[in-house]
């Protein structure tokens, strides 16, 4: 995830405040991380700094100074420049799931233990999300998000019950090297 980028296209709506794109983007990416202040405004600077956003203005309103911000020309063109990459896939897959069962099998743990243990936490998020996208009120970006998610969650579900049945294999050829 770019945070730059994500920022640049909430300021692509027009000029905004550091905490109003925090809410935005968390609104926005309801699965993601949540964005915390510092990065937020760290990044804003960064964003200043390189051309790529200018201070609109401050104001106050009776609380604290609050700075808005807004995009460049030239942030403008940078935002429109990455959205438009192709995302590459991974040219190397690291999972740790995998990582821990051959780990469990080299220090003589139990792997299939292992195996059901993380299937049921997968099965649990998988209920949790599933809850979410289905909830009264859900907006497209946060079932879309979900799907995402829920995606990924059933794509090691898979991975997890392909290995469990190729299991005594596995153990096979980890002790044998």
């Amino acid at each position: 995830m770019s945070t730059r980028h994500i920022l640049l296209g909430l300021l692509a709506g027009g000029p905004s405040h550091g905490y109003d794109l925090k809410r935005r983007h968390d609104e926005r990416f309801p699965q993601a991380r949540p964005l915390a202040y510092g990065q937020v405004y760290t990044t804003l600077q960064r964003l200043v700094r390189d051309g790529l956003a200018e201070v609109e203005g401050t104001d106050s309103d009776g609380g604290p100074e609050r700075t808005a911000y807004r995009s460049t020309a030239e942030g403008a063109r940078e935002l429109g420049r990455w959205a438009g990459e192709i995302a590459p896939p991974a040219p190397f897959v690291t999972n740790e799931i995998f990582t821990k069962v051959v780990v469990s099998i080299l220090a003589g743990g139990d792997a299939a233990a292992y195996l059901r243990a993380q299937r049921a936490a997968h099965m649990e998020r998988m209920r949790e999300l599933t809850a979410v996208k289905t909830a009264r009120g859900a907006g497209l970006a946060t079932v879309l998000s979900a799907d995402y998610a829920l995606n990924h969650l059933d794509a090691d579900l898979r991975w997890m019950t392909t290995t469990a049945v190729r299991l005594t294999t596995l153990i096979a050829e980890v002790d044998a090297a």
